[in-house]
């Protein structure tokens, strides 16, 4: 049996034969925030290259509650805990990095970051000092879940998560390097999520070979505050399901489900977070897929696509004299304000719909988006604020 070869050209001749029109990257196309350029179809015109994680199976992580023991081999912690054995810690608090009491059978990773973000604009190095110091796996953590959740696009999440990388290197010598968590919020948009993970594999990997290494990134995710909604605890479940789907068909080394009823948390909605992460995993086994992704042209397309924006913003950062230096001057704030702005203002658009928001809503506008951010300040904002 032989197979016809059909060229790029077949398929479009196709295409317009069913939609009758001539204009079809103009029908299929859609605009997104990001300014990445989404194919009504494709064709493998990449070499792909598979990504690996730096643990074997994506780490799922619970907030720490008593009777959990037997059922999370991960917790995130914000106080200490005694007598847990064979887990990995993923420590959340600085003073509780400070006065642990590590267990030789456990694995400790910081999720602290040493960098204010605020025009201060600078490493605290004596906390940077102080985790160096502790025998974890990984020391100090690179955190741009701020950024996702105050309204970034995983362009400038990938570019700030890269230059300051960049300043701790200039700080304390590339051996830090090996010494990260880098700490990501995942949003809704499922392909791009997913190819926002993978591409900053690329783009690590590509920053550790100019300090003469080759390293892979270890990458904790976690579910954004962003699209959640007061009033729909629900639809937030959803949202968070799909979010922890995309960081494990991604490639993170760990997840973690923020509570879906965040303004009104209870042991019974912690639990039930936790356990979206063991029902994707048991159910699915994606977690223990280096890059499950890989092949797919479309998702192949869009990681080279975020790689390279990503990385010539990072140039670009450097040129300018490097992450703090833009932090102090207050552009970093305002990249992340004009992006903010404009995905609030196409959430009040209807261009970026939100179930029970401002698509079937139950609420009218309650705050401006002046009221919602501003130029000098990052901070999270959720879009549903405005109709809350």
């Amino acid at each position: 049996m032989s197979f016809i070869e059909n060229t790029l050209e077949d398929w479009e001749q196709l295409v317009k034969k069913q939609l009758k029109t001539d204009n079809i990257y103009e029908i299929l196309s859609k605009e997104n925030l990001e300014n990445i350029h989404v194919k009504p179809y494709y064709q493998n015109n990449l070499e792909t290259k598979i990504l690996p994680k730096v643990e074997e199976s994506t780490h799922l992580v619970a907030e720490y509650q008593v009777g959990l023991e037997e059922q999370a081999f991960a917790f995130l912690l914000s106080e200490n805990v005694e007598g847990l054995e064979e887990k990995a810690i993923f420590i959340n608090n600085p003073d509780l990095a400070e006065h642990i009491l590590t267990d030789e059978s456990n694995r400790y990773f910081s999720l602290i970051d040493v960098f204010s973000d605020d025009k201060k604009a600078e490493i605290n190095e004596q906390l940077a000092g102080e985790l160096l110091s502790k025998s974890f796996e990984r020391q100090i953590c690179v955190d741009v879940s701020l950024h996702q959740n105050a309204g970034a696009s995983i362009i400038q999440q990938l570019a700030f998560a890269l230059a300051k990388s960049k300043e701790l290197t200039e700080k304390f010598g590339s051996e830090i390097l090996e010494k990260l968590v880098f700490r990501f919020a995942i949003g809704s948009n499922y392909f791009f999520e997913i190819a926002k993970i993978r591409a900053f594999k690329y783009l690590f990997n590509q920053l550790s070979k100019e300090f003469e290494k080759d390293l892979v990134p270890y990458i904790f995710a976690e579910t954004s505050f962003r699209n959640k909604a007061k009033n729909d605890a629900d639809n937030n479940l959803i949202r968070s399901t799909l979010e922890l789907a995309s960081a494990m068909i991604g490639g993170a080394d760990a997840v973690f489900s923020n509570d879906y009823k965040f303004d009104n948390s209870s042991e019974l909605s912690k639990e039930i977070s936790f356990k979206q992460q063991i029902v994707l995993a048991y159910e699915s086994v994606i977690n223990v897929f280096e890059d499950a992704t890989s092949g797919s042209f479309f998702v192949e397309d869009i990681t080279h696509q975020f790689a390279e924006k990503s990385w010539k913003l990072f140039l670009e950062i450097e040129e300018k004299g490097g992450y703090l230096e833009l932090l102090k001057s207050g552009e970093i704030q305002k990249m992340i304000f004009e992006q903010a702005v404009k995905e609030q203002s196409w959430v009040e658009e209807g261009k970026i719909k939100l179930i029970g928001v401002n698509l079937y809503p139950k609420l009218d506008v309650t705050k401006s988006i002046n009221e919602l951010y501003h130029v000098d300040e990052i901070k999270k904002v959720r879009l549903a604020e405005m109709f809350e």
